[in-house]
Parts: structure tokens; sequence; C-alpha cells
């Protein structure tokens, strides 16, 4: 049967790279794949073909002569067909994607388990107003998993190891599918070549115990609610030598009674009495840093806002700090004493009657110029 050209079996032109090609026969062994065509000789076939074609076209000394001379080319140079030891990068196609290492019985010793970080952890911390406006350091107790002192890690006693049955220690077993020698992993010892057969009376065979651990955090200053704080390396520890995860310290800040801050401002309300609002006062408010006077003009109406520089929270991790702004309220009495009563009326007298038009408005005038 006549072959086909091997830049048509991968869909790729003759001057396409390394990468195209690669790309190109990943693609084809996925969908021909026999895992993935049981009983189907057409696809045994395709995948075959592909993996001649990649095998010829991604070696640079065997492209050269077949783009001289084609199928002849290749074949004067030895066996045409296909040859599995020309895969040494096989792995890299398609290992992660089947879960198997070496499709062609290359390479021999026993399989390793990859190195696997550990899991984040999180804690929840929470913290009163002032504490994250100035900072501090709190010490927390964090559950978590760490390495069995007894074991090692091994989750058995000295002597409790046992060679795997079924894959004889190498941590996978293999399959024998058309020409392919599949690696798989073993599923009775799940890659570690050993099964527990006395477990360690510590950790119950886990090979890690639970315990609570103290740890310190350092809180910076002008935090807020749902800062996220890590600490690196404080989490679950690794598998199969793999780092630990990190801890991750979400803050929630308790409302104080006084201040209302967004962002980095604080705000506040500061009542007076409509005396204090007609003849102006001077009055103490409370601020981060202690006491401020706080000058208030005559006249001065409910809503008006004052600010005070630099009177607010810092910045995290940075210069400078927020404003704080004092916001006035003219309260109104509920109760009057009779003199104070009597006042009021002598003073309600003199003052014009704000609901009453004292002058013509600008409409009215408008009106009049026309008519």
């Amino acid at each position: 049967m006549t072959k086909r050209d091997y830049y048509e079996v991968l869909g790729v032109g003759r001057d396409a790279d390394e990468q195209q090609l690669k790309s190109a026969y990943r693609k084809m062994a996925l969908k021909y794949h026999p895992d993935r065509n049981p009983n189907s000789p057409e696809a045994e076939e395709k995948f075959k073909e592909a993996a001649e074609a990649y095998s010829v076209l991604s070696d640079p000394q065997k492209r050269a002569a077949y783009d001289r001379y084609g199928h002849q080319g290749v074949a004067a140079g030895g066996s045409p067909g296909f040859d599995p030891n020309a895969f040494t990068d096989f792995n890299d196609i398609l290992g992660d994607l089947f879960g198997f290492g070496d499709l062609f019985g290359g390479g021999g010793g026993r399989r390793r388990s990859r190195a696997q970080r550990g899991e984040d952890l999180r804690y929840d911390l929470e913290i009163d107003f002032d504490d994250a406006v100035k900072g501090l350091t709190a010490e927390i107790q964090v559950p978590r998993l760490e390495m069995c002192g007894t074991c090692s890690g091994k989750g058995a006693e000295p002597g409790g190891l046992v060679t795997c049955p079924t894959c004889k220690g190498r941590g996978e077993v293999i399959y024998q599918q058309s020409f392919l020698s599949i690696r798989r992993t073993c599923g009775q010892c799940n890659g570690a070549g050993e099964i527990i057969r006395r477990p360690c009376p510590q950790c119950k065979g886990d090979g890690y115990k639970r315990v609570e651990r103290k740890l310190k955090v350092t809180i910076p200053a002008g935090v807020d609610n749902g800062t996220r704080l890590r600490l690196s390396h404080e989490g679950q520890p690794g598998v199969n030598g793999g780092p630990p995860g990190d801890l991750y310290v979400l803050l929630k800040v308790r409302e104080h009674p006084f201040f209302e801050r967004r962002e980095n401002d604080l705000h506040c309300t500061i009542p007076i009495n409509f005396a204090q609002a007609a003849l102006g006062a001077e009055v103490e408010i409370p601020t981060l840093d202690g006491t401020e006077t706080l000058k208030i003009p005559e006249g001065t109406q409910t809503g008006a806002q004052f600010r005070f520089r630099g009177k607010g929270v810092p910045h995290v991790n940075g210069h400078g700090r927020g404003d704080l702004y004092a916001h006035v309220e003219v309260r109104v009495p509920t109760k009057l004493t009779r003199q104070q009563r009597e006042l009021l009326e002598k003073l309600r007298d003199t003052l014009p009657v704000e609901n009453e038009p004292r002058e013509k408005g600008i409409f009215e005038k408008v009106k009049d110029y026309f008519m």
C-alpha cells in the first residue's frame, strides 16, 4: 500500500517548525489513541501512521532525507516504520493527559510519585477598630496537619512496610495494548511501591497528626475589614517532599461607636444646639490622637462639614494618613423649661418668618415684566 506524505498525515506545511509538528501530532494522537478508540483497527492504524510521521519529521536528519528523497530516503537509513526509540519527548506530549509515564517501555527503575504542594489554609481573625488603625501583633492557634515524628510520615511502624505484590515495588503496572506498553500508577499502593502492614500507633497509618499550632501574626497599621494577610509555608504539609502551603489570615474589623471609616478617611457626626449654630461656638471633638478644637462659625447649618487633615487612618505599608471629616448636626430640644420657652418666644417675635415671602421671586418679576 502506498504511504501517504508525512506532512499530509500531520496536516502541516513543509515549512512547519518543531512546535507546529509537536502540536499537530498531539492533536492526532489524542484523536486516534487506542485508549479512546477501543476495538477500532482503523483508529489504531491512523495512530501508527501519525506516530511514524512524527518520528521522522521530528528528527532533523531523517526529515532532511525525507524532504530530498521521500520515503525511499528514510528507508535507506534503516526501517522507515514506527520507531518507539525516537520518542524521547513522548511523555511531554501525552503523559499528563493520559496519566501514564513511558508509553513504550523505555526507562527503568522505580516510579516516583510527584511532589505536591500542600493545601492553603484560611483563618478568620476579628480585631478591634483601634487595633486595625494602629496595628498589633496577635497570637493565633491554627489547627493543621504535621508530619508524624514517630514514623517520619511513612505511616508505618519500623518494619511495617512491605513491597506491593501487584507492582513488585515499582509503583506502576504495565499494560500491553497492541504495540504499546502503557505504564499506569498501581491502584493497590497508589504509586508508593509499598503497602502498610503495621500502621504507626501514633498517626494510625496516616503519616500526619492534627495539631494546634501557635503562630504570631503581625498586623500592620491601617488594615481594613476583609484585608488578607499571608503567612508563607504555614499551611498544610506537602506530599512526597513537596513544599507546604500558605496560611491566609482574613481580618474582620469591629465597628467603632463614633467613627465611620471610608477607605482611609474617618467621618463623625458632631451634635450642637441651635444657639451654638446661630452664635458660633468652640467644641471639643475626639480624634484618634486625642481631642481637637472645632470652631463653629455663626449661622452654621445642619450638614456643614469640617476637615482635619492627617487625622484619619494610616495607609497600609505606605506613607501618610487620611483625613477626619466632622459633620455638624443641629439638634432641636424636645423638652424646654418655662424660662427657656419664654426666652424662645421673645426671640421668635423678633425673627422674620421664614416661610412668608418678603419679596417677589424671579419668576414673578419676569411675569410682571411681560404683562
